[in-house]
């Protein structure tokens, strides 16, 4: 195998393991900022989660492959250069990694645009397909964090008018002795059992209770549900994007290429998902189950369609816009939180374009080109 064909599995893979720390836990931010699971529980299956969906982004997510391989923006004779890939490669790794060590949940996606950018510009590459670039790259990025906030905040609106301080509901058989308990709320039928809902501790009151469910627990249920669902989809949208790397160099296949990707990123997440999990849990915004099941619905359906129709959107843009959508809507959103992540998104690409620029001029001083 040659040198510089190593230097892009290093690269790429490089690039799964930055991506892994920096979003895997992203899913979970809302369960472990509501307090439903503990970091570690969460991690574990965030990380389970992560790799199904990079497994079968090989099936729901071949678009996007061809998007990220950099035919259609830059020339063709400078995708074809193994350099290209290279340093795309390090740019966009180098950026996730830093913005990982200092705990702010950067995309992927736009590292790896900046990425192409600079590394194009490195190899005199003089024709880059700007409009392309702004089409559709630029205008799913921006958009979709919006949109993401704009329905957190008309998802909450709705949700918060049906919250209710009931904790538990219990099936009870037909007893005149229901209404000796008064704050229950009861539903029934003539010789029909009731459903009552209520405090636990009336639940604990009632005569003939047949059976019992803690809403809380329901809610954690479906709380993780929504949780892993984020992390498939999320993986299902990135996996794709950094196989490109390993495909357009011909250094694996696709399946292979997705394959490896899926396990830099789980090894990623396990070792330094911590930094950018504190920020997207606790600073973000903090959440309750409400809010976070919200956000959490949001994320997931957004770049679950975004993944089945090629369209390049960041889960790190999306995510942080559901959240602070619900958080604006609450009333619970910390402003100079959100507004250094916002600057940290704004950095992330010509940081990206930078690196890969350097990466490419040395690799030509080297002579690897």
């Amino acid at each position: 195998m040659q040198p510089l064909v190593i230097l892009i599995l290093i690269g790429a893979l490089f690039v799964g393991f930055s991506n892994g720390a920096n979003d895997n836990f992203k899913g979970f931010a809302t369960v472990w900022g509501s307090h439903s699971l503990s970091y570690r529980r969460a991690l574990a299956l965030a990380t389970v989660a992560t790799v199904a969906g990079g497994l079968a982004s090989v099936i729901l997510a071949h678009g996007l492959v061809q998007q990220f391989s950099g035919k259609g923006l830059v020339p063709a004779g400078v995708v074809a250069n193994p350099a290209f890939i290279a340093a795309v490669a390090i740019g966009a790794a180098i950026t996730v990694i830093a913005a990982t060590r200092i705990g702010m949940p950067v995309s992927t996606t736009h590292a790896l645009l900046g990425g192409l950018v600079g590394a194009s510009l490195a190899l005199g590459a003089t024709s880059i397909n700007w409009r392309s670039l702004g089409d559709s790259f630029v205008l799913p990025l921006v958009a979709s964090p919006v949109i993401a906030a704009i329905l957190g905040i008309s998802v909450y609106s709705i949700v918060s008018r049906f919250r209710s301080e009931a904790d538990c509901a219990c099936v009870v058989q037909d007893d005149p002795r229901i209404a000796d308990v008064a704050s229950m709320a009861a539903v029934a039928g003539p010789g029909l059992p009731s459903i009552a809902c209520g405090r636990i501790n009336e639940c604990d009151r009632m005569p003939g209770v047949t059976a019992r469910v803690e809403i809380p627990k329901v809610f954690d249920q479906i709380h993780v549900l929504s949780a892993s669902a984020i992390c498939f989809a999320r993986a299902v949208n990135d996996t794709p994007k950094l196989a490109a790397l390993l495909i357009a160099a011909s250094v694996v296949g696709p399946q292979y290429s997705a394959a490896l990707i899926a396990i830099a990123m789980a090894i990623g997440g396990l070792l330094l998902a911590r930094r950018v999990a504190e920020t997207m849990s606790l600073r973000i915004n903090r959440l309750d189950h409400a809010q976070g099941i919200s956000a959490n619905l949001i994320t997931a359906i957004l770049v679950i369609f975004a993944s089945r129709w090629g369209l390049p959107v960041s889960t790190t843009h999306v995510s942080v816009g559901s959240i602070s959508g619900v958080g604006a809507r609450a009333g619970t959103l910390d402003w100079p939180a959100l507004r250094a992540v916002l600057l940290s998104w704004v950095a992330t690409l010509p940081f990206a374009a930078g690196a890969a620029w350097v990466a490419a001029m040395v690799l030509n001083v080297t002579g690897a080109l």
